[in-house]
């Protein structure tokens, strides 16, 4: 099973730009859409009727911000969306997939750059999250938490880490929370599969980020500890354009 997980940076901008031949060539079976900025009903029949897939989409109270979408081959045994707290579900943040091995969570997490308020709300979503999480895998369930993490972990995981430390996304307590996220039983898959691979998700728009490669890996698939060796590769699409985001991909035995 293969599933894809990209922040397209609004939907209808990145179908303009090869988004369904994305989809034909890489054929995942699920694809996980972050910051879709759009409700469904504004979209076009060929993004809601992809051929061969079923489409759900989770959007934000405020229009064209925002927003999450799954695209899938095979009907999951449930699907929901928010967190356990109601206070975090106005923006489209969260789709929850319950299949028969695993729960699939497709979440764009908040960024904190705005101001000192919206960074508390991060990390508070953050944390609601991970209780969230704990209380599955307590009851022995498999977890796979997918996205735009809005967080690099370590130093290797963007160009410029003594330039950016005081940027949110490479807070101390950003990087100390994905410390706690994975000692509740988690893993980075594919810093577990790469662990002295340099390769970026995110380039700003800025500066000719991109060509330079001066990036940042902030988008990635979290498994639980004891699903790991059901993943049999991991990959990050860096050559694929379209947005400022780029795909990143899970492969399950």
């Amino acid at each position: 099973m293969k599933i894809i997980s990209w922040n397209v940076n609004g939907i209808r901008a990145v179908e303009k730009k090869g988004f369904l031949t994305f989809i034909l060539e890489t054929d995942p079976d699920i694809l996980c859409i972050q910051e879709t900025k759009a409700h469904d009903h504004q979209l076009e029949d060929n993004l809601l009727n992809i051929p061969g897939y079923f489409a759900y989409f989770h959007s934000g109270e405020k229009k064209g911000y925002s927003g999450t979408a799954v695209y899938y081959k095979t009907k999951p045994l449930a699907i929901r969306t928010g967190l356990s707290d109601a206070v975090f579900n106005n923006e489209g943040r969260t789709i929850i997939m319950e299949y028969p091995d695993f729960i699939l969570y497709n979440v764009y997490f908040p960024n904190g750059q705005k101001d000192e308020q919206r960074l508390a709300f991060k990390m508070d979503f953050n944390r609601c999250l991970q209780d969230d999480i704990k209380e599955l895998l307590a009851a022995g369930k498999n977890v796979i938490v997918c996205g735009d993490i809005n967080i690099a972990h370590r130093e290797v995981d963007l160009k410029n880490p003594k330039e950016n430390s005081k940027r949110s996304g490479f807070l101390p307590e950003e990087r100390a929370w994905i410390d706690d996220f994975l000692s509740i039983g988690m893993v980075d898959s594919w810093r577990v599969q790469h662990p002295e691979t340099i390769k970026y998700s995110w380039w700003s728009y800025r500066f000719n980020a991109r060509a330079n490669n001066a990036g940042w890996r902030i988008d990635s698939f979290f498994v639980s500890e004891r699903f790991m060796p059901q993943v049999a590769c991991t990959d990050i699409l860096d050559t694929v354009m379209g947005s400022d985001h780029c795909p990143i991909v899970l492969t399950l035995k």
